[in-house]
């Protein structure tokens, strides 16, 4: 399932992002802020349980997640950039990592890096800024579907609809959200309009 979270400071904030003109300290900042405002999209299936709360004037009852906390996994490098944002937001989640670089040849994913903590029935968000060819992500849901998490959810900030239709054909059973859905991708790989190499804009490299 392939979702565009349409909202006007998400929008707003995702164009600002594309401008040449946005320095590395506010597009820090943007991508960290998308990502918390992409949270409630990406955890709203999670399981929740009744409670009872005690206010200062009364007994109610109330709902906290179920189970245990979700698991954040960042797509080395420019995934850093969102899961600050997310962890703003769920504070407790434990954090993986898988690291990848493009060949900028095939366009392919070389992985260099992979540390998860445990991943069997939990609910976890994967997070990448950029779903371009879709190579990337499909190469960290392979690793993190072989430890059987309950359900994955994708979180970027811009898609090419070349990456969504391969994730799809390779992991429909992945949710993914979205704060943009862009036009294409040029003969190198790259988003258009897009917004750039996510990190390097984000690392000033």
């Amino acid at each position: 399932m392939f979702r565009v979270i349409e909202h006007p400071v998400i929008a707003s904030w995702t164009d600002r992002l594309r401008s040449t003109g946005t320095s590395t300290e506010e597009f820090r900042r943007l991508v960290r802020q998308i990502g918390q405002l992409l949270v409630p999209s990406a955890t709203e299936h999670l399981p929740t349980t009744e409670i009872t709360v005690h206010t200062p004037l009364a007994e109610t009852t109330g709902r906290q997640l179920d189970g245990d906390t979700p698991v954040v996994v960042s797509i080395l490098r420019a995934g850093n950039g969102l899961l600050d944002g997310v962890l703003q937001v769920l504070s407790d989640a434990d954090v993986g990592f898988i690291g990848l670089a493009r060949d900028h040849e095939s366009l392919e994913a070389v992985e260099y890096l992979v540390n998860l903590p445990r991943l069997a029935n939990r609910h976890v968000i994967v997070v990448d800024p950029m779903l371009a060819t879709g190579h990337s992500a499909v190469a960290a849901l392979d690793r993190v579907a072989e430890e059987d998490p309950a359900s994955v959810t994708l979180m970027c900030v811009v898609a090419a609809p070349e990456g969504v239709q391969h994730l799809a054909s390779r992991h429909p059973e992945v949710r993914v959200v979205a704060a943009a859905l862009d036009e294409k991708l040029n003969d190198s790989g790259y988003i258009l309009p897009g917004l750039g190499d996510a990190g390097d804009r984000l690392y000033g490299t």
